[in-house]
């Protein structure tokens, strides 16, 4: 049986992953991400097995189309957006997923978004290259200590950097459409609405899932009815900011900066404004890229393809 593991960036995946013990089975790890669709079809011709890394590579119906040999998908992750599930079982492919993380506490996400907050608001990256070019102390950070932390969505992960911006002693506040004030505050946060969570953020951090709903819900408008000091940090998902609205506001001084570890089109396009705006901090995705992560996907994705061949497959996706 021939597998196909995608997107291997790092090129960790047999290192990190027990694809060693899928005995008899001829296991193809590919590093480069293949965005054209004829490249992909050709890469993935004749694996009835395909291994997909969140959401680097889309699985759409039209892919499905070019691929008749595959027979089970599996993504790090329990959801993927990126997946067409109807279409995949359309075309008899079984999707299945893993968790993020072996432990429930896992807060790799919740990390990245503090060393994201942290960097902006102390200036880490600007005040290393102005080291590296001879200057010295060229900016003046912000505290966070008696500021406001504003949380747009308080699931789990929006749960875990609340408590931690309480360690801060930040005050925290939080909105979204489900939220109720008894929930947040079992959070230790303060429910507020919409635009008080906009108007009073010194901070403004997203931990929503990316839906219809929630698709531009940070636009011009959005950004306008911020504080000018107030930063936004986003490790959810890149089409839950207006990328353009956002490269404006950075570049007119609507608000004071940006944290950013995902975007609209990833890799990041050469010629994306963001590229370009001032006073931003950007990564490439790296919120769940974690050595344990890393581990507890690959493991559960070799269980999967295991239970799968086995007849009994697990962690199955459906619509």
């Amino acid at each position: 049986m021939k597998i196909v593991v995608l997107d291997d960036y790092q090129r960790v995946a047999r290192d990190l992953g027990p694809f060693d013990s899928l005995t008899g089975d001829e296991v193809e790890v590919l590093h480069e991400h293949i965005a054209d669709l004829d490249e992909l079809a050709a890469a993935l011709r004749g694996a009835q097995v395909v291994v997909a890394m969140r959401e680097r590579t889309p699985f759409r119906a039209e892919t499905f189309d070019r691929l008749p040999d595959l027979r089970l998908l599996v993504t790090t992750g329990m959801t993927n957006a990126a997946i067409n599930l109807a279409a995949a079982a359309a075309h008899g492919v079984t999707v299945s997923g893993t968790a993020t993380s072996g432990s429930a506490k896992s807060s790799n996400t919740a990390e990245l978004t503090w060393a994201l907050i942290l960097a902006c608001r102390r200036h880490v990256v600007a005040e290393d290259r102005a080291l590296r070019e001879g200057r010295w102390q060229t900016t003046v950070g912000t505290d966070l200590a008696g500021g406001t932390l504003g949380v747009l969505g308080l699931g789990r992960l929006g749960t875990q950097v609340a408590r931690i911006g309480q360690a801060f002693d930040m005050r925290v506040i939080a909105w979204s459409r489900n939220l109720t004030p008894e929930r947040a505050a079992e959070a230790g946060a303060t429910w507020v609405p919409k635009d008080e969570l906009l108007a009073s953020s010194d901070v403004l951090t997203i931990h929503l899932r990316l839906s219809d709903r929630t698709t531009g819900l940070i636009g011009a408008a959005e950004l306008a009815a911020m504080k000018p000091t107030a930063i936004l940090v986003n490790t959810s998902r890149g089409p839950i900011v207006d990328e353009n609205a956002l490269a404006a506001a950075l570049t007119n001084g609507t608000i004071a900066g940006a944290g950013l570890d995902v975007y609209d089109t990833e890799p990041l396009p050469a010629d994306s404004p963001l590229r370009d705006a001032p006073n931003t901090v950007l990564l490439p995705h790296l919120g769940y890229v974690t050595e344990g992560g890393y581990r507890s996907m690959y493991t559960q994705a070799v269980e999967d393809i295991q239970a799968w061949r086995a007849g009994s497959p697990i962690r199955v996706l459906t619509v």
